[in-house]
Parts: C-alpha cells; structure tokens; sequence
C-alpha cells in the first residue's frame, strides 16, 4: 500500500500519465490523500476535495490497478462501506504496459504505411490506398476528383523514430 510521492509527480511522464488519467482535481487527491485505508467519505473529508471528484478519481485509479478497495458490511444496518487505499506501487507496472500497449500500435502503423502505397484527393482529403484507388481508377469515391500520390515519408520516419524511442525507454525500464 503506497501513496504517490511528490518526487513522482515531479516526473513528467507519471505526471502526464495520471493527468490524462485524473485531471487536476485527480492530482490533487494523489498528492493529499493519506496513506492509509479509507472510505471515499473519508478520504474527500481530508482531502477536501469534492466526494463525486473522489469517487471518480478511486474509480479510475481502480480501473488501472491504482487503487484498491475492500467492502465491509455493518452487520446492523447491511449497509456496505468500501476502504480505499492507493497502490502507487504498481505505477511503473501500468506504465510499463500502457507504453508496450501503444508501441504496439504504432509498429502496426508503421507496418501498414510502409506495406502501402496512399492516394488523397486534393479535393475532399479523403486517403485511400493504390490498390483501392485502382479500384476506382484513381478517381475520388466522393466527388470524382482525381486522386494524386501522397508522400508519407515524413510519417514513416517519425512512426520509427518514436517506436525507437519507445523500444529504448521499455529497455531501460
């Protein structure tokens, strides 16, 4: 059980990552939120934070191994309480495969640009593969326009660069 320290959020890329995943309301909670299991009651009582914020923030936590709960039931009333506890441990573990996730993805698009072959209409922006425009004999499928090739070049080298960079930071991970 581990809360997120101030020097992570230091980091760029946990602080990006959790952002996205949080928003700001989200980052202030990991930086207020006690170390310590708790109820989403109490955890917006010390935080100050809003309960429907808390709620949401622990239910994406939850969602990406982040946080975890454990129910208890009042043996009374019947009613359920749900404590909370952060699992900033696993961070680099989610991490780690949201990056392997997305490479992943781009090095099937870097495949797919480089199997083939593109032609755009100037007209309508629509892009289609040669052998689609083939089909078509080079006509635009939408307005009739004629399609011209389309250089992507540009795109490939960027698409390899960042898997590259992507291969090297799992590397080091």
């Amino acid at each position: 059980m581990t809360a997120i320290t101030e020097e992570e959020l230091q980091n760029p890329a946990i602080y990006q990552y959790l952002h996205k995943l949080v928003g700001d309301e989200g980052i202030e909670l990991l930086r207020r939120c006690p170390n310590e299991e708790l109820s989403d009651e109490d955890i917006a009582a010390k935080t100050e934070i809003n309960l429907n914020s808390v709620r949401h923030t622990l239910y994406n936590l939850y969602e990406h191994r982040l946080a975890e709960y454990r129910r208890i039931k009042n043996s009374e009333t019947g009613w359920l309480t749900y404590l909370w506890v952060m699992r900033m441990d696993n961070l680099n573990t989610v991490l780690k495969s949201e990056m392997e996730t997305a490479m992943g993805k781009l090095s099937s698009r870097l495949r797919y640009d480089e199997a083939n072959d593109f032609y755009q209409c100037k007209n309508c922006g629509i892009m289609t593969t040669f052998n689609n425009a083939v089909t078509t004999n080079f006509a635009c499928p939408n307005c009739g326009e004629m399609l011209v090739h389309f250089d992507d070049e540009l795109l490939i080298t960027a698409l390899r660069r960042r898997v590259e960079k992507m291969q090297e930071a799992l590397e080091d991970a």
